[in-house]
């Protein structure tokens, strides 16, 4: 069948799914999916129309008439935490928090609600009455001073309207209001510009432009959630003082005395929320009293004070191409789906977690199955069905313990009875002490004295459960085994401890992760100059990097979503272990190299480590970006014919080591 064939044949049954979801919507009153999903099944029509217009039919649902890494920006860290929410998704779920800090302190003075804002956390910093800084988020500790930025906005003011001596710090969301937005992309459509994605996304991009002309351009606005100074006893208070200053709120938030009196004000709110002039994916419920909320302390990251209820998350609708499985550190087995890219809450993603094998059964979802996905939590993609009427011929049901064997062919895996999870067999304490001697191993973090025998003892007496544990150990602990003496559990400690500050690519190495060597590690600590940056990019970002493509990147992105592994590294950090990146500069700073064939004067590894020694880059392939091969003994004909057709610059070995000097 041919590519018009196949898309006729795909553009009548979404133009027959969505008729259909019309007709019960309308006529008999009936759901059978979201409203989201149904608009994500008609934009994929309607790309489908654009791309073949013969395929356009009068009854088609498309022809009714409807309605820099920015490392510039100087660092800044926060006076005092701004703090992540713990999330509830119903009543019960509230009521259960209620109780938890009730039994820590008696609960009194009420409870403010107001609603989430879906923008940009930041921070108005205020001396005197007069605005001297504005700071991001960030990561909660420390974020991005955008003063100048922040300054555009014309609702913030420069100085407050109501005398506050010495510092006071209002916090808040930068938003663009939807008729603004909706305004703004009628004014590109005009001009033949591309329109924006969405609020959110566009008020958090325009803060951060290095260019202020740029946000003074925008229709921003800065909605406070909070004043900070030391006169003000109660949140409630905070949002009076907010007014009088001149600090503009939600104008939602509101004081109950009674936390079941604030979940009907939360509730009726997500039935007018799409009447709010901001976007929200929710409302957050925190005591009044400020000394009793710093009383109840913080869990994680989030205070024990405060909840952040969430509203259904928003749906839509793509086609699976492919299902891998993950291991994680405990050794159990995780079915990852990938699919065609597709916005959720305002942010495009490509796979989602499918559990289990059980999971995957419930479900019934095959590779070339289309399929609902939302965002549990408004956070973690999840597949929440499949539109069986969608389903291909060609759809193939997913074989767990043959991809198990195709995937992991040296590994033996068991699923026990009474569980859910397939698992690596014995993994528990192999797999670990596999971990720990990889991390230690010389090419990773070089921990002197923590080879094999060494770990197997740790391990199997209980010293260590995870990796980081191995800084926890002591000397006086090392003293209690056959193997260890004074000097040696002295020095292993002393070792360990060493390695608390590693090269970033070291330590990206230590981690294990499927498909990343040691030139990999390099790249990607080049690029994104710390752990907290490499967790967070997503696939279009990693596949920037020279060498990496689909396959690394799914392994990268698969191994940072992972629940456990996302644990390990706050164990890591809890433990003290901080990596490094420094830029290394030099003769060869922003040249990059590729080495081939064998050079006589030193080994592969000496001549790219004298190429980095002095701060040039290597790759692993000649591309157009590639200043320079260097041309050893015996070197293949592809790479010379690559190079002198992109006009590479070729080195002998006596250039070569000219140039080292």
């Amino acid at each position: 069948m041919n590519n018009i064939e196949q898309a006729r044949e795909r553009a009548r049954k979404l133009r027959d799914e969505i008729n259909n979801y019309r007709y019960r919507y309308h006529v008999l009153d009936e759901s059978t999916m979201s409203e989201a999903a149904a608009d994500s099944l008609k934009r994929e029509l309607q790309e489908l129309e654009e791309k073949y217009p013969e395929l356009i039919t009068p009854d088609s649902p498309t022809q009714r008439v409807a309605g820099r890494a920015l490392d510039k920006f100087k660092k800044v860290e926060h006076t005092t935490p701004m703090m992540s929410l713990q999330d509830v998704f119903n009543r019960e779920e509230a009521d259960e928090w209620l109780v938890r800090i009730g039994k820590l302190q008696e609960i009194k003075g009420g409870f403010m609600v107001d609603i989430k804002k879906d923008g940009l956390a930041c921070a108005l910093i205020y001396e005197d009455g007069m605005l001297v800084q504005a700071v991001t988020r960030g990561d909660g500790r420390v974020g991005e001073d955008v003063t100048q930025n922040v300054r555009t906005i014309a609702n913030v003011p420069l100085r407050l309207r109501k005398d506050l001596p010495g510092r006071v710090e209002v916090r808040g969301e930068i938003v663009i209001f939807k008729e603004d937005f909706r305004e703004l992309n009628r004014k590109q459509r005009a001009q033949g510009e591309p329109e924006f994605a969405n609020p959110r996304n566009l008020a958090a991009g325009t803060i951060r432009q290095l260019d202020p002309t740029v946000a003074a351009k925008r229709p921003l606005r800065f909605l406070g959630y909070d004043l900070m100074h030391d006169s003000i006893a109660k949140l409630s208070g905070a949002y009076e003082t907010m007014r009088e200053v001149g600090v503009q709120t939600s104008g939602k938030e509101k004081w109950f005395a009674t936390l079941g009196e604030a979940m009907d004000y939360v509730v009726s709110m997500e039935e007018a929320r799409e009447k709010l002039r901001f976007g929200t994916d929710g409302a957050v419920i925190m005591v009044d009293d400020l000394d009793l909320l710093r009383t109840l302390g913080v869990v994680g990251k989030a205070p024990r004070g405060a909840v952040a209820y969430k509203y259904p998350a928003e749906e839509a609708t793509t086609v699976v191409r492919d299902i891998a499985l993950s291991i994680g550190r405990t050794g159990n087995v995780t079915p990852v789906a990938f699919f065609d890219a597709v916005v959720v809450d305002g942010s495009t993603v490509r796979h989602a977690s499918l559990h289990n094998e059980d999971e995957i059964r419930r479900l019934d979802v095959r590779i070339g199955d289309t399929v609902i996905i939302y965002k549990a939590g408004d956070i973690i993609p999840q597949v929440k069905s499949v539109i069986l009427p969608l389903r291909e011929t060609s759809a193939v049901a997913f074989d767990f313990a043959g991809a198990l064997a195709v995937q992991f062919p040296d590994l033996e895996f068991e699923r026990q009875e009474g569980e859910v999870a397939w698992r690596v067999k014995g993994s528990t304490q192999l797999m670990l002490e596999r971990q720990i001697e990889y991390y230690a191993s010389k090419g990773a973090l070089d921990i002197e004295g923590l080879g094999e025998k060494n770990v197997q003892a740790l391990v199997q007496n209980g010293l260590v459960g995870a990796t980081p544990d191995i800084y926890k150990v002591t000397e006086a602990q090392l003293l209690g085994l056959d193997r260890f003496a004074e000097v040696s559990a002295r020095k292993l400690v002393e070792a360990i401890a060493a390695s608390k500050q590693p090269e970033l690519h070291r330590f990206i190495i230590g981690l294990g992760i499927r498909h990343v060597g040691m030139q990999t590690a390099r790249d990607l600590a080049a690029k994104f100059k710390s752990i907290e940056g490499l967790a967070a990019a997503g696939e279009e970002e990693l596949a920037e990097v020279d060498g990496i493509g689909k396959v690394v990147a799914e392994s990268l992105v698969m191994w940072f979503e992972d629940g456990d592994n996302q644990k390990l590294l706050e164990e890591f950090k809890a433990v003290g272990v901080v990596p490094k990146y420094e830029e290394v500069t030099g003769t060869f700073s922003g040249m990059n190299f590729v080495v081939t064939g064998t050079i006589m004067a030193m080994s592969r590894e000496e001549a790219e480590a004298a190429i980095r020694a002095r701060g040039g880059n290597l790759q692993k392939a000649v591309t157009k970006t590639t200043n320079y091969l260097v041309v050893g003994e015996n070197t293949g004909k592809s790479k010379l014919e690559k190079a002198e057709k992109l006009g590479t610059t070729l080195l002998s070995e006596e250039e070569f080591l000219k140039m080292l000097g």
